[in-house]
C-alpha cells in the first residue's frame, strides 16, 4: 500500500520518514487506499491508481506517500445504485438513531485525532496544530447534527378553507453527491455529510485527488461507528472532470453539495441542469478586511494575522483585500509587518516549531508569484516577504505583505489563495464601500471597530454571506456558512444546514367542518 522514500532535513531539523511516521499511527486500520462502498473496501474497476504525495516535500525522494486506486465511472455509478436501496430503508429509520450514529462518529474522530492530523498533515502540508483544529472542526459538525437530528419539526398551518388543515412534512430529499476540496480534507466532508445524515439521506462522496486520505480514513471510521452498508461511500478518483459530470448528471442523484471555485461551480450547476436537482455550492471568495479610524490597531492586527495567513491564506474565507483609514495605516503597516517577521516560520507541518507549511501545488505558487509581480509592476511596494523558497521546498512562498496596493492590481480583484497580504489605503466611508462591493463574489468579511453605529451600518452595507467584526475567525459548527452572488448559495451548519437535505411535502387534510 505504502511508501517509499525519507524525509530529508528542512531549515535545520531533522524528520523522520513518511513511512515511520505512519508506522507508529495507534490506529493503522485509517490508512486506506481503496474505495469505501456498500460497507466494503473495494478496488477500482480498472484496476488503475494514483498517487498522493506530501506537497512539503515536492522535489524531494521522500514526497510519495501512497498510491490510491481511481475509482471509474462504472464504480461510481454502482456506488450511487447502492446509495439508492440504502436509501429506501434508511429514511424511516428515526431521528434519534441517526443521532446515535453521528455521536459515535464524534467520539471516534475525537478519539482518533492525533493519527487523522497526521494523515492530514502529510497529504495537505499545515501544521499539526491546525490540523488538529481541522479533526475537531471536522467532529463538531457530528456532534452539532447529532443534537439537531430530533429536532428535525414540520407546522400545522391554518388553511383559508372551511375544515380544511395544512400540514408541512420534512422528509431527506434523498441520494446526495457530496464533492469536496484539498484545502480542508476531513471538515469539508462532515461538514456536508453530517447534516445528510441528520436529515435521513445516503451519499456518494468524491474526495479531492490532492487529498483523499483523510476522507478515506472517516470512511474506516463510519464503518467502525456502525453506519448501515450502503448509506455512505466514498471513491476517490482522479478522474475529476468525467466524474464530477456523472454525479450532477445522474438521474438518482438528488442533490449535490460543492466545496470548491466558481467557475467549477458554474459548471456543475451548468450540467445539473438537466435534472434540476437541488443543489448548494460554497466557492471562490475576496474577503475584504476593514480597520477603521477607531480601531484597537494591536487587535486589528492579530485578526488580520489570522484572517490571512491560516493555512498559508489557502482557506475560502482569508482574507484577501485590506482596507485601512489612512488615518491609522502607517501604525498598522508597522505593527503587522513586525508581526509577520517575528513569528513565522516557514516548513514542514510535523516540526513543532512549524508555524506555515507549502502551498498544496505548482499551479497554486504560480498565482502567488504572479500576484505580486503585477502588484509590484503597478506601483506597489513589498513591505515584507516577496519570494518563493526553493531551499525549504518546492511549493514554499514567504508570507508577503504589500503596501501601496491600488483597485486596478489582480490581487483586489481575484481570489489569491496563497500567503500575500495586500494593503489599500482609503479616506472616506463612501469611497470604502464602493471599493469593498466592486466585486463579483460575496463569501465572508471582516471589520474592526470601536463604534457601535459602524457595527450595523456595514453589516448591512458590506455584501458578503459572512462578517467576522473585532474577530479574523469566524468558522464554527452553529455558524450559517455560506456566501452570496458568485459565492454560492445555500448555507452548511447551523439550524439552517439540515434544510440543504430536505424537501417540504405539504398534505391539505380535508372535510373537518
Amino acid at each position: 500500500m505504502l511508501l517509499r522514500g525519507s524525509i530529508t532535513n528542512i531549515r535545520r531539523f531533522t524528520m523522520v520518514s513518511s513511512k515511520s511516521i505512519l508506522s507508529q499511527f495507534n490506529n493503522k486500520d485509517l490508512l486506506q487506499t481503496k474505495s469505501y462502498v456498500n460497507g466494503k473496501w473495494e478496488k477500482s474497476g480498472d484496476n488503475k491508481t494514483f498517487t498522493v504525495k506530501n506537497p512539503a516535500l515536492a522535489g524531494n525522494d521522500g514526497e510519495l506517500i501512497a498510491e490510491v486506486i481511481s475509482a471509474t465511472s462504472e464504480d461510481f455509478n454502482n456506488a450511487v445504485t447502492i446509495a439508492t436501496t440504502a436509501f429506501k430503508d434508511f429514511k424511516k429509520t428515526t431521528p434519534r438513531y441517526r443521532s446515535d450514529l453521528l455521536r459515535k462518529l464524534y467520539d471516534l474522530l475525537i478519539e482518533n485525532q492525533q493519527d487523522l492530523a497526521k494523515i492530514i498533515v502529510l497529504e495537505n502540508g499545515k501544521p499539526l496544530a491546525d490540523a488538529l483544529g481541522e479533526v475537531k472542526y471536522g467532529a463538531s459538525f457530528c456532534q452539532w447534527f447529532a443534537e439537531e437530528a430530533p429536532r428535525i419539526h414540520g407546522d400545522i398551518i391554518p388553511s383559508g378553507i372551511p375544515g380544511s388543515r395544512i400540514l408541512s412534512i420534512k422528509q431527506p430529499v434523498g441520494v446526495c453527491g457530496i464533492l469536496t476540496p484539498w484545502n480542508f480534507p476531513l471538515a469539508m466532508i462532515t461538514r456536508k455529510l453530517a447534516a445528510a445524515i441528520a436529515a435521513g439521506c445516503t451519499a456518494v462522496i468524491k474526495p479531492p485527488p490532492e487529498t483523499p486520505l483523510a476522507s478515506l480514513a472517516l470512511a474506516h471510521l463510519i464503518q467502525e461507528a456502525g453506519f448501515p452498508p450502503g448509506v455512505v461511500n466514498i471513491l476517490p478518483t482522479d478522474r475529476t472532470p468525467e466524474i464530477g459530470k456523472l454525479m450532477c448528471e445522474h438521474p438518482l442523484i438528488n442533490k449535490i453539495s460543492f466545496t470548491g471555485s466558481t467557475g467549477v461551480g458554474k459548471l456543475l450547476m451548468n450540467q445539473s441542469s438537466s435534472t434540476l436537482k437541488k443543489l448548494s455550492f460554497e466557492l471562490g471568495g475576496n474577503a475584504p478586511f476593514i480597520v477603521f479610524a477607531d480601531a484597537d490597531i494591536d487587535k486589528a492586527v492579530e485578526g488580520a494575522f489570522a484572517a490571512k495567513f491560516r493555512s498559508s491564506g489557502q482557506t475560502c474565507v482569508c482574507a484577501n483585500r485590506f482596507y485601512i483609514h489612512e488615518s491609522v495605516y502607517d501604525e498598522f503597516v508597522e505593527n503587522f509587518v513586525a508581526k509577520v517577521k517575528k513569528v513565522v516560520k516557514l516548513g514542514n507541518g510535523l516540526d513543532p516549531e512549524t508555524t506555515h507549511g507549502p502551498l498544496i501545488h505548482g499551479r497554486s505558487l504560480k498565482k502567488v508569484q504572479d500576484h505580486v509581480k503585477d502588484a509590484v509592476s503597478k506601483g506597489a511596494t513589498v513591505l515584507t516577504g516577496g519570494e518563493a523558497r526553493p531551499d525549504i521546498g518546492q511549493y514554499f512562498h514567504e508570507l508577503t505583505v504589500l503596501g501601496g496596493v491600488t483597485q486596478d492590481m489582480h490581487i483586489a480583484n481575484e481570489e489569491t489563495f496563497g500567503p500575500v497580504a495586500g494593503l489599500i489605503k482609503y479616506k472616506n466611508d463612501d469611497e470604502l464601500i464602493q471599493f469593498v462591493n466592486d466585486t463579483s463574489v460575496g463569501l465572508a468579511g471582516y471589520f474592526y471597530t470601536k463604534d457601535i453605529s459602524n457595527l450595523f451600518k456595514f453589516a448591512e452595507e458590506i455584501n458578503v454571506g459572512m462578517l467576522g467584526v473585532n474577530t479574523g475567525l469566524i468558522s464554527e459548527a452553529a455558524l450559517p456558512f455560506g456566501g452570496i452572488k458568485e459565492s454560492g448559495f445555500g448555507r452548511e451548519g447551523s439550524k439552517y444546514g439540515m434544510d440543504e437535505y430536505m424537501t417540504i411535502k405539504s398534505v391539505v387534510i380535508g372535510g373537518n367542518a
